[in-house]
């Protein structure tokens, strides 16, 4: 918030030394306490730009609904549709793709397609990001017949497919783990001169991995490298979900390992499925599952990284199959469990917590990986 304040300060300055501020002056300032998860804020400026003799226009609005939107308030953002009728100006077509594209991230097909109707109804131009955000609220809710006749429909439109649209699909079909739909989809896009980037090889290797074909997988790595593209965390995450959903935790490691020689550094999600892979595996006496296990937990503990209450309760039910009466296993790993562990380690927080015994940490980490993708192409970066 400080920065917002000084900007506001600023304004305040330039006032004073009579320079007149714009609506554009104000428009980052609105976007900014919008994006803050900051709605009153936002539109007490709104008021300040009136007071200082500043018309708000579309472009301005706009700043406003985009920021709740990143924020995911959908409510607050359509109600922004009604000020902007009390204030006699029209949403545009940049208005209503964005409030779309909003629907799109959670995977409300309905309420993208009713905006989608919006536009086509009031003679709006309908855009490539429009059908974007279409196809993403599409295929986040797995309508893959639904996806297929709006690429049909841009056809018809003559608006061609970009990287961004070939990767939402292919992210469709991966979350299906449909290998065969992806592969189809990355051929069309090199037919077509599409060049894929991190995200659409990325969203490929979690199809293979989906589908259990890890010889597949490891094979489009040394694709992309060929052709100058390096895997970055989120490929090398998705890679060691895939051996660690195919039970070979040995070939997980060492993928991990590549993925620290590559000079990438290791987030939350690698540790948690690389260990809860460990851990499920660590009733076979081999060296490598109890080394993985006490190496795992050391660099968790030097980046500071503690897993949550249910993932501590999981793991640990997994460590009495291992360590009944404690040692050096059980040690290590209550380094990396929430400060308030010993508190709630009695046996009435664990039965109650045992309700859930079907704790099944893959199923979440699932989640996690394919919501990677559809993130990613939402602001195009290319991650690490």
């Amino acid at each position: 918030m400080g920065n917002m304040d000084r900007a506001l300060r600023t304004v305040d300055e330039m006032q004073r030394g009579r320079h007149r501020p714009t609506s554009r002056t104000f428009m980052p300032i609105i976007h900014g306490f919008a994006r803050a998860g900051e709605p009153r804020k936002a539109l007490e400026v709104f008021g300040m730009m009136r007071r200082s003799g500043c018309i708000p226009t579309v472009h301005t609005f706009n700043a406003l609904v985009l920021g709740l939107v990143e924020k995911r308030q959908m409510e607050k953002a359509v109600e922004i549709l009604d000020e902007m009728s009390l204030a006699g100006i029209s949403p545009n077509e940049h208005t209503y793709t964005t409030i779309m594209h909003g629907y799109a991230s959670l995977g409300d097909t309905g309420k993208a397609f009713e905006y989608f109707t919006k536009v086509k109804s009031e003679g709006l131009e309908l855009d490539v990001f429009a059908y974007e955000a279409l196809l993403k609220a599409c295929c986040k809710s797995g309508r893959m017949q639904s996806a297929l006749a709006v690429t049909k429909e841009m056809c018809a439109q003559k608006i061609p497919r970009n990287t961004f649209v070939y990767n939402i699909l292919i992210d469709g079909w991966a979350r299906r783990g449909d290998v065969w739909e992806a592969a189809d989809l990355v051929q069309q896009m090199k037919q077509e001169g599409v060049q894929p980037d991190i995200h659409t090889y990325t969203s490929f290797i979690n199809a293979c991995c989906k589908a259990g074909d890890m010889l597949r997988a490891t094979k489009t790595i040394k694709e992309m490298q060929a052709v100058g593209v390096n895997p970055n965390v989120k490929t090398y995450t998705t890679l060691i979900h895939g051996w660690a959903r195919a039970s070979l935790p040995e070939k997980a490691l060492r993928c991990f390992e590549e993925m620290k020689m590559a000079g990438l550094k290791p987030d939350k999600a690698v540790y948690h499925c690389l260990m809860t892979s460990l851990l499920s595996r660590a009733t076979v006496a081999e060296e490598y599952v109890y080394s993985g296990i006490l190496s795992l937990c050391r660099e968790m503990v030097q980046s500071g990284l503690t897993v949550d209450m249910g993932t501590a309760v999981h793991w640990s039910k997994c460590l009495r199959k291992i360590e009944r009466t404690g040692g050096e296993i059980t040690e290590a790993l209550q380094k990396t469990f929430p400060p308030d562990w010993n508190l709630c380690n009695n046996l009435d927080a664990k039965s109650s917590l045992e309700a859930n015994d079907r704790l099944d940490i893959s199923g979440d980490d699932e989640d996690e990986v394919d919501d990677l993708y559809y993130d990613t192409n939402s602001d195009g970066e290319d991650g690490e």
